[in-house]
């Protein structure tokens, strides 16, 4: 499967519904580094000999990461999810549970070697949830490019340097490689007498719960985007707490906030009226405009940390309705696969003739109601 990508889930900085806290230690975390870091080491380089070619300064580039975040042509980074049968045939608390994340260790361990353009830098494996599952975060990158930087991230590039051509958009290069990932996957599975078993799942009756997944899944991603703008507001009214804070603290040190002393022969009364009164008015019209703006912000964090949270509850819902909607589609292939067995069995003639007696019957009983 592939991933939209999450690493602070993936490394259990929190956790959803659909895990259980007492089995996080027993997650494998493979590696896990900053993505932004990775991209310095990766593009640092060949960022300096691109940007020392540009004659003008409006076509060099400060920051790659940050490109290609705001660019349409890449993804920063693609994660897939490796995952053998389902939580009926290899559940995580069960002997087969336990058979399955021997394999998939094995499977991550040479991940990375058989794949040397795509540059891990986040791997997870999981068993605090329903079956074991691999994250596996990476930056695709190519070399020797003559568009753009030397070393640049591209997906197809980077699997094709890895010997994977696509065919046309049938046979992309991306699925190209997932098969051949799959074929790493089941030579660890055959060290443990674990068969491969190729499902069929296009068929025309699944096409209904692939699309409503496929939709629980936009969902998901388009309250994650809004999750983190709201983060990112929070992380702003943060800063005007502390600025707020830093200016009340100032009161006590800045010299157009300290009484002055009475001049030399000044009376009490003329103290009063042209120095004490106005400089009283001038606190007190700064001080209201602080707490006026102190209590707007105050009020906004508020409705912004009430939103996240009511954000975040409909995304573990949306995630849970995702993993029925998957659940469902593998009890509909193993009917299909009874199906298929039946017509292999009985004949596909006898087994369409029984079809057509049971419609018939259904339709009687429907009018009989």
């Amino acid at each position: 499967m592939v991933g939209k990508g999450s690493v602070n889930h993936n490394s259990r900085v929190f956790n959803t519904k659909n895990t259980n806290p007492e089995r996080t230690h027993l997650n494998k975390e493979y590696i896990n580094n900053d993505i932004q870091v990775v991209y310095h080491n990766l593009f640092d380089a060949a960022l300096e000999r691109y940007n020392a070619k540009q004659t003008r300064s409006d076509r060099k580039i400060d920051n790659y990461y940050e490109k290609i975040c705001s660019g349409k042509q890449e993804k920063p980074f693609h994660e897939i999810i490796v995952q053998i049968g389902n939580c009926d045939n290899m559940k995580s608390d069960s002997k087969n549970g336990e058979l399955a994340e021997k394999i998939l260790d094995e499977y991550m361990q040479s991940f990375q070697q058989n794949n040397p353009n795509l540059r891990v830098f986040s791997a997870h494996l999981h068993m605090d949830e329903a079956t074991p599952h691999l994250h596996i975060d990476f930056v695709p990158f190519t070399t020797g490019s003559k568009r753009g930087l030397d070393t640049r991230v591209s997906l197809k590039q980077a699997l094709k340097s890895q010997g994977y051509i696509g065919n046309g958009k049938s046979e992309t290069e991306w699925a190209v490689w997932v098969q051949a990932e799959k074929e790493h996957l089941a030579k660890a599975m055959e060290k443990y007498d674990v068969e491969w078993e190729h499902l069929d799942t296009h068929e025309k009756h699944l096409s209904v719960l692939d699309y409503e997944k496929k939709m629980r899944s936009q969902e998901v991603n388009e309250l994650e985007s809004k999750i983190e703008i709201l983060d990112k507001q929070v992380t702003n009214l943060v800063k005007c707490e502390d600025t707020f804070k830093k200016v009340s603290q100032g009161f006590e040190t800045d010299e157009q906030f300290q009484l002055p002393e009475p001049q030399p022969l000044m009376s009490a009364k003329s103290y009063k009226t042209k120095i004490v009164e106005p400089f009283v008015d001038k606190v007190k019209a700064t001080l209201k405009a602080v707490l006026v703006a102190y209590f707007k912000m105050k009020n906004k964090f508020t409705e912004c940390q009430q939103e996240n949270s009511k954000l975040y509850f409909s995304n573990v819902k949306l995630k849970e309705q995702n993993d029925r909607l998957l659940a469902d589609n593998f009890k509909q292939i193993k009917i299909l696969k009874d199906y298929k067995l039946l017509r292999k069995i009985l004949g596909a003639e006898q087994v369409d003739n029984l079809l057509a007696q049971a419609r018939h019957k259904n339709k009687r009983f429907e009018r009989n109601l």
